[in-house]
């Protein structure tokens, strides 16, 4: 099944859940501030996207330029401040099957359903 990682407050967050709500097929939001993934869960979405951790990071949020910005972390500390402050993970992320995306911009989920 079709899944979301979404944040109802964000504007691109809303035009992806749009997106799959028109596609008719069926999907699962996750309102990961509400449901913050475990480090586990993090991880695998990570090796879905096929991206570095840090490329997952919303990096103009006050909470990474005060308190990660500019120091050396390695991937695990990278998940491990998404996972304390999940606004730090960038949205929406759809996955489908074994394929994931970042919804930025939100065509991109097209590529995927």
């Amino acid at each position: 099944m079709i899944k979301i990682y979404h944040n109802p407050r964000c504007t691109k967050s809303r035009q992806g859940l749009a997106i799959l709500e028109n596609s008719g097929k069926e999907f699962e939001i996750v309102k990961y501030l509400d449901e913050i993934p475990s480090e586990k869960e993090l991880t695998e979405i990570i090796k879905l996207l096929n991206i570095a951790p840090i490329d997952l990071v919303r990096k103009n949020e006050k909470i990474w330029k005060e308190n990660y910005k500019g120091k050396e972390l390695s991937d695990k500390d990278i998940i491990a401040a998404m996972i304390q402050n999940p606004k730090l993970i960038e949205r929406p992320i759809v996955i489908n099957k074994n394929s994931a995306i970042i919804g930025r911009p939100s065509e991109n989920i097209l590529t995927i359903l």
